[in-house]
């Protein structure tokens, strides 16, 4: 442990004239106490190349800080934020007053929510809710198309800054975004296409990508989300489940200099009509006979009216991981893009002209989610054509002037381990935001050091609650990997195993909220989120599947999932899907995924089985049938060959039995 004197200042790089004087100011500082003490020396470690000392500094004097973790950062007075002018105009006294009355007036707060973003109308509600909270009923009996909300910036202000992977930046105006995307509705309507229809997009998040999206929506359609890392199998599935009678594709994916082929592995899906975009100029592929290219598709004109539709109707079909093999489809309608759109207002204070960038796709909800909590809000859509693991992406974003970074610890985790933030200077900056995994302590107060303690905003939710139940905001004071507070406009309760309100135990949300599934496509809605669910003080409780842990000074850490679902490099997951697979390779008699985490942070992938065979060659073909048959991105992490697996006297794998062993030894 360093000592802050001179030469232990000195002997983690700082100037010896620097540690002098810092040493001698630190009995005044500490006088003031540790708090005070550490904002005197984070004010002044604002070189990336002082992280190492600011780590060491904030050890020493919060050596309990895994118990009651102190904040990194703390709201700047003078920071405007769309909380603080909230809690002004309203006469709330601090943002705990203000997250009570979203919580105790749910109507009341989206209305005023959707006044303050301006959603635009063609029909008035005649009220905010009806129904019951396991059903509700948002914006009865108006009309909308919430593609609308995206266009109301001015048309000549910046909707998406991207770099063609080129190195150079390329700008499209909201004009050009609304005229591709009215392009794309009419191109869709001549073909054949109407409203309440969908049509599936499986490509790399690009900008037309975010046209096409757009495009769907406007004419009455609903997209089908599709990850671009996706095997045919899986395309296949999505297709079938999302009913969708077209696709959007391209010809490969670019990868650096390598291209892969995309729409060869979507014609194994057995697509409908497939129209396939150019990844450069012209197309690499000959097209099966009846599919189109993509100019051939697109009309010249964009003369085209948005087509206005039920607050209810589906603009997107997402997938999200159960606890069996098929995962579920999950509508989002009009008014979850408005939860969307909300939650980026205020928890990761999104406003006019603020930049926004989160490595993302359409199949995850992450995608959608960018789009709508961007535009809505009038910012910016920064996409970067390429991966995000190196220096590149994060150049990218200091030349796009970021604002606001989304991200996996997964990413954060490869961006120490390879140096990547050196040199880097995110001088816009004002949050990260990560979501997808459970966060590591460590990474991300290393992460917050690196760009002047900008704060992470942590960010949990799920694709069924279109944004997230658990968060951070400008407003409070941060802590790495941990959250502050529950989502403005819903609640949540911690219940521990007996169903008693607890510290740490299982989740569940406390309904109704705009953004809450209200049905699925293809399991009961009811039994997955509401069956068997205990009640508190007479209120409905609906199942998330997280688990968290209520710590000293308000903050929550999050512990993973309760359930067999897993996140993997931010992808949702579920053990079944996984097991499925790997149960019909030769000499594997039984087997279990489980997602573990020894000393916290992003979840790896360990497969215990009861097998023939040796353990390497084992390892190397479940890897293949994993990569080849569900996705690449998903890494066997180890592999343990046991006599047999735990079991309940039901028959159920004892996960939680397996996860704690393999930590225990890790």
């Amino acid at each position: 442990m360093l000592e802050i004197t001179s030469k232990g200042l000195e002997s983690f790089g700082l100037a010896a004239e620097l540690s002098s004087q810092w040493s001698i100011q630190l009995q005044d500082w500490l006088a003031k106490g540790p708090t005070h003490c550490w904002a005197m020396y984070r004010d002044r470690l604002h070189a990336p190349q002082h992280a190492a000392i600011a780590r060491q500094i904030y050890q020493f004097l919060f050596p309990r800080f895994a118990e009651a973790p102190p904040p990194c950062w703390s709201p700047e007075p003078d920071r405007p934020t769309n909380i603080s002018e909230v809690c002004t105009q309203m006469g709330f006294e601090d943002y705990t007053q203000f997250h009570r009355w979203s919580t105790n007036h749910r109507p009341q707060f989206w209305q005023h929510a959707m006044s303050r973003l301006g959603i635009p109308l063609d029909q008035a509600a005649n009220e905010v809710m009806t129904g019951t909270p396991e059903k509700p009923q948002w914006l009865p009996g108006a009309k909308m198309n919430i593609a609308k909300a995206c266009f109301l910036a001015g048309p000549q202000s910046t909707a998406i800054v991207t770099d063609r992977g080129d190195g150079s930046l390329e700008a499209w105006s909201y004009a050009t975004l609304q005229s591709l995307s009215r392009r794309v509705a009419l191109g869709l309507q001549k073909l054949g296409l109407k409203a309440g229809d969908s049509v599936a997009i499986d490509m790399p998040m690009n900008a037309e990508s975010v046209a096409i999206y757009l495009g769907i929506i406007m004419m009455g359609g609903a997209a089908v989300s599709i990850a671009d890392s996706f095997s045919s199998p899986e395309i296949a599935t999505r297709l079938r489940l999302g009913h969708a009678k077209a696709i959007f594709t391209t010809d490969v994916l670019l990868r650096g200099n390598r291209a892969f082929p995309l729409y060869d592995r979507v014609l194994q899906a057995d697509p409908p009509l497939a129209i396939v975009l150019p990844a450069q100029a012209t197309l690499s592929v000959t097209l099966r006979d009846g599919d189109l290219p993509w100019d051939q598709f697109l009309p010249e004109m964009d003369g085209f009216s948005e087509i206005s539709c039920d607050p209810m109707d589906t603009v997107n079909i997402l997938f999200s991981s159960g606890t069996t093999g098929e995962p579920k489809a999950i509508p989002w309608n009009h008014t979850t893009a408005i939860k969307s759109a909300v939650d980026g207002h205020y928890h990761q204070d999104i406003q006019a002209g603020n930049v926004v960038a989160w490595p993302t796709n359409l199949g995850w909800m992450m995608g959608p989610w960018l789009i709508f909590a961007t535009l809505v809000n009038r910012g910016t859509i920064a996409l970067f054509e390429g991966a995000p693991n190196g220096k590149p992406f994060l150049k990218f974003c200091e030349r796009a002037g970021v604002h606001v970074l989304g991200l996996v610890p997964s990413l954060v985790k490869s961006w120490l381990a390879h140096g990547d933030l050196e040199g880097i200077d995110l001088t816009n900056l004002k949050c990260f935001s990560s979501t997808g995994e459970c966060s590591n302590e460590r990474d991300m107060f290393m992460l917050m050091a690196s760009q002047r303690f900008r704060p992470v905003i942590e960010y949990c939710g799920g694709t069924e609650i279109g944004g997230g139940y658990v968060s951070g905001t400008l407003a409070q004071p941060a802590s790495p990997a941990t959250f502050t507070t529950p989502a403005l406009g819903l609640d949540f309760v911690i219940l521990s195993d007996e169903g008693e309100p607890a510290d740490k135990g299982e989740v569940f949300l406390v309904p109704p909220s705009m953004g809450l599934s209200v049905r699925l496509l293809n399991k009961d809605h009811h039994q997955t989120y509401f069956a068997e669910t205990p009640s508190l003080d007479g209120k409905v409780l609906r199942r998330h599947g997280d688990e968290l842990i209520r710590l000293p000074g308000g903050f929550y850490r999050a512990l993973g999932r309760s359930d067999d679902t897993m996140n993997l490099g931010g992808i949702k997951t579920s053990s079944a899907e996984i097991e499925t697979l790997l149960k019909v390779i030769p000499g594997v008699r039984d087997a279990a995924a489980v997602a573990v985490a020894p000393g916290g942070g992003p979840s790896l992938l360990v497969i215990f089985a009861v097998a023939d065979g040796e353990k390497a060659s084992l390892l190397t073909e479940m890897q293949n049938v994993i990569k080849t048959k569900l996705n690449p991105l998903f890494k066997i992490h180890d592999l343990v060959l046991l006599d047999q697996l735990p079991r309940t006297a039901s028959g159920k794998v004892m996960r939680r039995v397996l996860r704690d062993q393999f930590e225990s030894h890790s």
